[in-house]
C-alpha cells in the first residue's frame, strides 16, 4: 500500500469472510482510478470471489492482475456484465462515466459498487435513482474515508454509544497530495472529475450525515479556487463548504490539494465531532511530528476525562461484508440507498452553488 499517494491508497485488512468461496461473485470493470484496488481488497477479504476484470487499456489490466491474479481478463465489458455468476460490478471509471456504467450494470441485473464521487451532474443522479427503483438493484458508493478507515469507524461507534451526547456539529478536513505527474489527463478536466467539492468533498458530506444522524441538509455556503496551479486552469485546488442539517446540526469542511512533500502520508485527514457532552477528534492517517506509526488516532473528551485510543486493528472494515450480505439478502445494513444518494446530491449542490474566489 502506497501511503504517500492518495490515488493509489488501498487499505488492506484481515480476512473476515461472511460467505464461502463462490457464494458471492463480483467483477471489476473500469480501472481508471486506483481506488478500485481498495474496493476489491475489501470485497475479497469479506469472502467475495473476484471473477472478471475488464478495462479497455490492457496495461491497467496487467497491473491489476499482479495484485489479483485470481481474476480472469474479460474480452469485453459485455462479457463481465452478462456473466450469470456475477452478483456485483465494482468500477472506478472516469468520474463522469461512472453513472453510465452503473446503469448498464443494473440493466444487466447486477448490483453496482462505484468509487466516489458517483456522479458529476444532478441529471446523472436522477437517472440512477430511477434505475434503482425500476430494477431493484443497488448503486453503492465507496466513501472510503469513513468506510475504509478504522479511526473513522471507531468514532462512529463512540457516537452511537452516546459517549459525547447528541452530535451537534461535524467539521472535516480532507487535504490531499496532488502528485500531478502521476495523474491522468481526465483528472484535470472539470467536466470529467466534477470539481473538488463533488470529488473529495463527497467523503466529507457522507461523514457529516452519518455522524450527525441527518437524512437531509442544506448547503448554506460553498467556495472553490485555483490558488497555485495555473498550468491546470480547470483544476480546483481548494474548496470549502457549510451545511445545516434538517435537525439543526451544522457542518464545515475544507478540502484541498496542498499536502506538503514533507508529510509522510498523502494527506493529514481529520474529523472533529462535537456533541452536547464532549467531542471526538480523528487523525486518520498520521499524528504529525510524533513517533506513532500510521493513522487511526482517536481522541475522546467528555465528562469522564480525556482518552486516546489507537483504532488500528480494533474495528476492521465491516462495510464490505455487510454489502455482500445486503446484495444476497436484499437488505440495507451496510448503507441505505437513500443515504448514498443524499451524500451525492449534497456534494453536487455544493459544487453547483460554489463561489469561485480565485
Amino acid at each position: 500500500m502506497n501511503v504517500s499517494d492518495g490515488m493509489n491508497y488501498a487499505p488492506k485488512g484481515k480476512p473476515q469472510p461472511v460467505v464461502k468461496p463462490g457464494e458471492f461473485v463480483f467483477s471489476a470493470v473500469r480501472l481508471d482510478h486506483g481506488h478500485i484496488y481498495g474496493m476489491c481488497n475489501g470485497l475479497t477479504e469479506a469472502g467475495g470471489t473476484l471473477k472478471y476484470v475488464y478495462d479497455p487499456d490492457p496495461r491497467k489490466v496487467e497491473s491489476f492482475l499482479k495484485a489479483f491474479p485470481q481474476a480472469k481478463p474479460a474480452r469485453s465489458e459485455e462479457e463481465a456484465l452478462a456473466d450469470r455468476e456475477t452478483h456485483l460490478i465494482a468500477g472506478a471509471a472516469v468520474t463522469s462515466e461512472r453513472c453510465a456504467l452503473g446503469l448498464r450494470a443494473m440493466d444487466a441485473g447486477k448490483d453496482y459498487f462505484t468509487d466516489k464521487a458517483p456522479f458529476t451532474t444532478l441529471e446523472q443522479l436522477a437517472s440512477a435513482r430511477e434505475k434503482t427503483r425500476e430494477t431493484g438493484r443497488k448503486y453503492m458508493v465507496y466513501y472510503a474515508e469513513r468506510l475504509h478507515d478504522e479511526g473513522s469507524l471507531l468514532a462512529g461507534y463512540m457516537v452511537d454509544e452516546g459517549l459525547i451526547g447528541r452530535v451537534i456539529s461535524v467539521n472535516g478536513f480532507g487535504p490531499h497530495r496532488l502528485g500531478a505527474p502521476g495523474r491522468p489527463q481526465w483528472f484535470f478536466e472539470h467536466d470529467k472529475y466534477g470539481g473538488i467539492l463533488c470529488d473529495i468533498g463527497s467523503h466529507q458530506i457522507e461523514q457529516y450525515l452519518t455522524y450527525a444522524g441527518e437524512e437531509d441538509a442544506v448547503v448554506t455556503a460553498s467556495r472553490v479556487a485555483n490558488f497555485a496551479h495555473p498550468e491546470y486552469p480547470e483544476l480546483e485546488d481548494f474548496g470549502d463548504c457549510m451545511l445545516t442539517g434538517k435537525n439543526g446540526t451544522t457542518s464545515y469542511f475544507r478540502v484541498d490539494w496542498f499536502t506538503p512533500d514533507g508529510l509522510r502520508t498523502w494527506g493529514d485527514g481529520r474529523m472533529l465531532i462535537l456533541g452536547t457532552k464532549g467531542y471526538i477528534e480523528v487523525r486518520k492517517y498520521i499524528n504529525i511530528a510524533s513517533d506513532a506509526p500510521g493513522g487511526g488516532h482517536v481522541f475522546l473528551v467528555n465528562g469522564e476525562g480525556e482518552k486516546y485510543v489507537s483504532a488500528v486493528g480494533v474495528t476492521g472494515y465491516p462495510f464490505f461484508g455487510q454489502l455482500i450480505l445486503d446484495c444476497l439478502n436484499r437488505t440495507e445494513n451496510a448503507m441505505t440507498q437513500a443515504h448514498a444518494f443524499k451524500a451525492a446530491e449534497l456534494c453536487l449542490l455544493a459544487q453547483k452553488k460554489a463561489i469561485r474566489t480565485k
